[in-house]
Formats: C-alpha cells, sequence, structure tokens
C-alpha cells in the first residue's frame, strides 16, 4: 500500500482511523460490515494517481477507531455526525461520496442530512430505501424473510458474537467475502457459517489473498465484531429518529453500481425497485444503474478496475481541476 498515509483525527467525540493518499478534490471512500478501510486498498492508488485526494476512514467501532460501547452510539445521527466533522477537519467544502455496503447506507443518510456536503454519490451495492411510514425495518424483514435472515440474527446483543467466535474471525471473514450465493443471506441456529472445515477448503479468489485475510483478521481479532453488529442493532431507532425524513428525495447526483449475483440486488423486490421507476422516483437525479455481469457482493475488489472506471467517468463530470 505504498505511499497512503494514515493518522487519527478527532471527530464528534471518537479519535478516527483514516487513510489518505494524493492531492486535489477529496473523493470520501465509506466501507461496509465486515470491512475496513482496506477494502478500498485499489481505490486509494487509483483516484490518488487520477489527480484527486482520496480519503478512506475506519468507520466507528471499526477497525482503529473508537468504538463506543453503548448500542446506542451507532445511530445514523452518530455516524452522519462523524461524517460532518470529518468532511469539516479535511479543509473542504464538499467531497464526492463513494460508498459500499453498510458504508452506501451511511451516505444515503449523508446526503439526506447534509446535501451540501456532496457533490455527487457513486453507491456501490446498496440503493437508497425510503423509510417505511408504518412497518419498523426488523419486524418488516421478519415477515419476509423469516428470524433466520442475517440482520434479524444480529439483533441480539452478545449472541452473533458468541457464534462467531467458535468459527475464529478469519473463518468467518473468508466465508462471507468468498460467498456468492444469491438471494437474502440467511445464518441458521446451527452452524450459522456452515462447516469449519468446509471453510478451512474455500480457496480464496484472485481479489482477495491471504494477506487481505489476514489483515482483515488481525483487525476482527483485535477490536472484535460488536462494533459493526451495533450497526444492524439501530435499524430501529434509525427508523423512529428519521420520521421527520419520511417521504424525503434525494437530491444529489447519484450513479449505482452492483453485480448481478449480489446478495442485496438479487433480494425479493430490489431489482424492481431499481429498475421499476421507485429509485428514479426517490432520486431523482439518479444518472445510471449499471449492473455487472458476473460479480458478487463486494465488488470494489472483485472487479476494481471496472468498478474504478464507473466512478471516474462519473465523478469527473462534476470535477474542477
Amino acid at each position: 500500500m505504498e505511499g497512503i498515509e494514515h493518522k487519527m483525527v478527532n471527530v464528534n467525540g471518537i479519535n478516527m482511523h483514516i487513510a489518505e493518499k494524493g492531492e486535489g478534490q477529496v473523493v470520501l471512500f465509506l466501507h461496509g460490515f465486515p470491512e475496513l478501510w482496506y477494502t478500498w486498498r485499489h481505490q486509494i492508488l487509483a483516484f490518488a494517481a487520477l489527480g484527486y485526494r482520496a480519503v478512506a476512514p475506519d468507520l466507528r467501532g471499526f477497525g482503529d477507531t473508537d468504538a463506543p460501547s453503548s448500542i446506542t452510539s451507532y445511530t445514523c445521527l452518530h455516524v452522519v455526525g462523524d461524517m460532518v466533522a470529518l468532511i469539516g477537519s479535511l479543509g473542504v467544502d464538499q467531497v464526492f461520496l463513494v460508498a459500499h455496503d453498510w458504508g452506501a447506507m451511511v451516505g444515503w443518510y449523508l446526503c439526506m442530512f447534509r446535501p451540501d456536503l456532496i457533490k455527487a454519490f457513486a453507491s456501490l451495492t446498496v440503493p437508497f430505501r425510503p423509510r417505511h411510514p408504518i412497518l419498523k425495518p426488523i419486524e418488516g424483514m421478519l415477515a419476509f424473510f423469516g428470524d433466520d435472515y442475517y440482520m434479524c440474527r444480529f439483533q441480539e446483543p452478545g449472541k452473533m458474537e458468541s457464534e462467531i467466535a467458535e468459527y475464529g474471525a478469519a473463518a468467518v471473514i473468508k466465508k462471507i467475502l468468498t460467498d456468492s450465493k444469491p438471494g437474502p443471506p440467511i445464518l441458521p441456529k446451527q452452524n450459522p457459517f456452515g462447516n469449519l472445515r468446509d471453510i478451512d477448503d474455500i480457496k480464496l479468489p484472485a481479489w482477495f489473498s491471504d494477506e487481505d485475510l489476514k489483515y482483515y483478521a488481525s483487525k476482527y481479532n483485535h477490536n472484535g465484531f460488536t462494533g459493526g453488529l451495533n450497526y444492524y442493532r439501530v435499524l430501529d431507532l434509525n427508523w423512529e429518529l428519521t420520521a421527520a425524513w419520511t417521504g424525503a428525495q434525494i437530491k444529489i447526483p447519484v450513479k449505482f453500481i452492483v453485480g448481478d449475483l449480489d446478495m442485496v440486488y438479487t433480494t425479493p423486490g430490489m431489482k424492481e425497485y431499481v429498475h421499476g421507476g421507485g429509485f428514479k422516483n426517490d432520486v431523482p437525479l439518479l444518472k445510471e444503474c449499471v449492473v455487472i455481469q458476473g460479480a458478487g457482493h463486494f465488488i470494489n475488489q472483485e472487479r476494481a478496475e471496472e468498478v474504478n472506471a464507473h466512478i471516474h467517468e462519473f465523478i469527473k463530470e462534476f470535477s474542477t481541476f
């Protein structure tokens, strides 16, 4: 990771680790679960070379950033507050936003709450999801997908952590990042991640090396998974806190990029929303939806060059050099 600088910045009452490289207009990269700044290693180098300042934090609760102990410290208001303070610390008025998985959910909230800070948003894998006026998220997930749906299984504090501990961080991260099974992820109460011997036998793909896995595992072995899991545990609280934004549109230029095998994209109802007019209605400045054939959920790593080209093509429309 030649030339990538690492620093700690104090934002919104916590110490946040960021990785950055380059000079110019800021491109802010937000990772998902179970990931770290490191998921953007290819993008940091590529966009620095293209004349941008690439910045990728470890989000609250992840990696080397502080992880508050209270579950209620992980709401959308806290995490967006972190991003607003981070942008301010970078000495810029606006950033280009690129985000994946949970980072994309944070990104949608950031665009909703503080559109003045975002020039354009490239969302990877997770489209905008409007707030349901009546149905709480977990209640809806239980009804549609059952109590083994992964977000439902993450709700009880400590339970998933103890199940992960039985496998070890490396095995769980390996299983999640290499699993290309489409459709909503299910974690059975017995052997939620499958047989450990089968996980050992999984051959890592070309885009994710043993060194990459060791880096992820070292951070999660040291800091645990609780911080990341707490994002799921405040889904219903986020729903309560955002009642004032029911029906709100996102008024930022957006490009959506997803793999056709992605677990979110292949969840029932999602393709209809993305391509059937619902997404465009909620995000009027949606410029394009790119579906990458044969790609799974972790497309920024799996298809780095292709994804970089799509992102660059989009943000250069709004760049000033």
